[in-house]
C-alpha cells in the first residue's frame, strides 16, 4: 500500500514481498542506490521511502503502530547481501528503550530487522542486477 505523506513523500507500507522494479523506483525517487526504511518488529511491516525515516516513522505510527517498535535504516540493494542493511537512523535514538545511540545496539532487534527486510524487499540469494540503478 503506497502512502501519501504530509510533505508529499510516496512511502510504501509493506507486508508482503515486494518487486523489484518497485524496489528499483523506490530506490529512484530519492537517493538513487539506496532507500530509507523503518521497521516494525511487532507487526513485521516495514515502510519504505521518503527523503526521511521519521516520514516513514511518521506513516507507520498513524496506522497503528507503536514507537517502542519501530527501528529505522537504510537499504542497499545493489550491494553485496552482507553490505545492504545499515542499521543507522536518528529515530533509533531512544535511551528509554536502551538505544542511546543512531545504531540498533541490540543484537536480537537486529536480528529481527534484518530478518523483515530480507522477506520484504531482497533476500540474500536475490539480486537487483536485472535493474537499473
Amino acid at each position: 500500500m503506497a502512502l501519501k505523506h504530509q510533505t508529499g513523500e510516496m512511502i510504501k507500507v509493506i507486508d508482503k514481498k515486494i518487486s523489484k522494479s518497485d524496489l528499483a523506483a523506490l530506490c529512484a525517487a530519492h537517493f538513487k542506490s539506496m532507500v530509507k526504511f523503518v521497521v516494525d518488529v511487532q507487526r513485521m511491516k516495514i515502510a519504505v521511502g521518503g527523503e526521511m525515516h521519521a516520514d516513514a516513522e511518521d506513516v507507520l505510527l498513524r496506522n497503528g503502530s507503536r514507537q517502542v517498535h519501530l527501528w529505522g535504516g537504510n537499504f542497499y540493494p545493489w550491494n553485496n547481501p552482507e553490505d545492504r542493511v545499515e542499521f543507522t537512523s536518528f529515530i533509533n535514538i531512544r535511551p528509554m528503550d536502551d538505544n542511546a545511540s543512531m545504531e540498533i545496539l541490540n543484537g536480537d532487534i537486529r536480528a529481527v530487522v534484518m530478518k523483515i527486510v530480507q522477506e520484504l524487499l531482497l533476500s540474500p540469494d536475490e539480486s537487483m542486477e536485472s535493474e537499473l540503478k
